[in-house]
């Protein structure tokens, strides 16, 4: 198993890459009551650090608050490659973990760049217009700075 993970590496060039294209980001967080917390969200990677935006409080920021250890998981190209037996249909797939600190942002210029971004990524057809009064008071923008980035593929 070592030895294949070896060979179904993506490249660092690979993964920023999939780190900018992929639509959806999965977000791990640890509950002060132990358990995992994973959660779909829009995202956007900016000069090596993973933004994203929600309200400005909730579970996710509460769980960070606790613990900014955090797991980011992207995946890409996935389809199902089908075989003539049960059990050996396979998955294609490029996929990335990033282990990092997530922190909150809290300068009004980087959380405007950041939500930009996001605005460019998600709804390209409302770039560059004003965001409403008092949206970006309620809004929260989370970086995560990665400590560990992995990709895999399985072609």
């Amino acid at each position: 198993m070592q030895e294949r993970m070896r060979t179904h590496r993506l490249t660092g060039e690979q993964v920023e890459g999939l780190l900018g294209s992929a639509r959806i980001g999965h977000l791990g967080t640890f509950g002060r009551d132990g358990y995992p917390y994973v959660i779909p969200v829009h995202y956007v990677y900016l000069d090596g650090v993973i933004y994203f935006h929600g309200l400005n409080r909730g579970q996710k920021l509460d769980n960070i608050g606790a613990n900014p250890n955090v797991c980011f998981q992207v995946t890409g190209g996935f389809s199902l490659i089908q075989a003539d037996a049960p059990c050996e249909t396979n998955t294609a797939y490029r996929s990335v973990v990033c282990l990092g600190k997530a922190f909150l942002v809290e300068d009004a210029a980087e959380k405007a760049r950041v939500l930009d971004a996001v605005v460019a990524k998600y709804t390209p057809q409302h770039r560059g217009r004003a965001f409403p009064g008092e949206a970006l008071e309620v809004t929260a923008v989370v970086g995560i700075r990665p400590g560990e980035l992995h990709g895999k593929h399985y072609p």
